[in-house]
């Protein structure tokens, strides 16, 4: 017997079963069937996670508008295809305000970190600025939180690859530091100090270059000048508000860790790495950033043999390693 969920989370749907309510639209795309008839190939998303959705041509919806970043009021039949859920929409328009009383929401539609904002909030503020050891730095620190904690809470860390989600930014953030603790212990040279800083600041342009949820589109001002260099003025606009506190020399490493965290000057560095630090920082970051795209892949396309575009090749979920 098909259950009827309404306002239900997305995770918790099942094959047959009959779905109602709310969700954000996360990607459209209007395609052909074999006959040529256009339909829709649409992704839905709460803060529960995302399912794939259809509106084939000879539903009603097929001519409702909306666009991608937009609240849309639903019902459908989910289907299994290809071992994968996906809702079949029957009806779907734009929200109006009217829906509140029927349960709409948007803070429960926005995607988040899954680990929740507020413990990876708890973990970051154990982390900065306590496990910073120079005073100066620990300035720096505090400086950066005043100005800019409350986006870093809530921001995603990027428009679609890894942590595309409210909160993805501070996860990213919290991992790469609490991961850069464990290397700096075991790699007693490595200056733990500009690590952690270098961690908090390296992608601290993105909260200029792009908008935070749902709609995490890239601003002007993050397609002319990107987050890179945007983040540099950013540590050189805190640094100067402490008044010279932080020695020239210090801020040009930091300065170094901003630009040269992408690694390669084809995939955006000014700067190639060209400290110890600056090498563990890259690196910390290209780890969390791919993980968290095959943690993501995993859960979404499941076990087999899948293409990551992102990564440019093919990747395997054994489903005899799953827990």
């Amino acid at each position: 017997m098909p259950t009827v969920r309404i306002n239900e989370p997305i995770a918790q749907w099942q094959d047959s079963d009959f779905a109602q309510g709310f969700a954000l639209v996360t990607r459209k795309e209007v395609r052909q069937d074999r006959k040529g008839r256009d339909y829709v190939d649409l992704e839905m998303a709460d803060a529960s996670g995302s399912l794939s959705a259809k509106i084939w041509p000879d539903s009603p919806a097929i001519k409702e508008p909306f666009n991608e970043k937009e609240f849309i009021a639903f019902k459908g039949t989910v289907r299994e295809y290809r071992e994968q859920l996906q809702l079949n929409l029957d009806h779907c328009r734009r929200v109006t305000e009217a829906d509140r009383e029927d349960g709409f929401d948007e803070a429960l539609l926005i995607p988040s970190a899954p680990e929740g904002v507020e413990p990876l909030w708890e973990r970051l503020n154990a982390v900065f600025p306590g496990q910073i050891r120079r005073p100066e730095l620990q300035l720096l620190c505090e400086e950066i939180l005043r100005r800019h904690g409350d986006e870093i809470k809530e921001h995603p860390a990027a428009k679609a690859i890894h942590h595309a989600y409210r909160g993805g930014l501070l996860e990213h953030v919290v991992h790469m530091s609490e991961l850069a603790i464990q290397i700096c212990d075991h790699y007693g040279d490595v200056d733990r100090d500009l690590v952690l800083l270098g961690v908090l600041l390296h992608d601290l342009g993105k909260l200029r270059e792009l908008g935070a949820m749902p709609a995490n589109d890239y601003s002007l001002e993050g397609k002319l000048v990107g987050h890179i260099s945007i983040g540099h003025h950013m540590l050189k606009e805190a640094c100067a508000a402490l008044n010279d506190t932080v020695p020239k020399r210090l801020q040009l490493h930091l300065e170094h860790l901003v630009l040269s965290h992408h690694g390669n000057r084809e995939y955006g560095s000014p700067v190639v790495p060209s400290t110890i630090e600056a090498f563990v920082l890259h690196w910390l970051d290209n780890l969390d950033s791919k993980l968290n795209q095959l943690r993501n892949a995993r859960r979404m396309d499941g076990p087999g043999m899948h293409f990551l575009r992102p990564l440019g090749r093919n990747v395997f979920f054994d489903p005899e390693l799953e827990d």
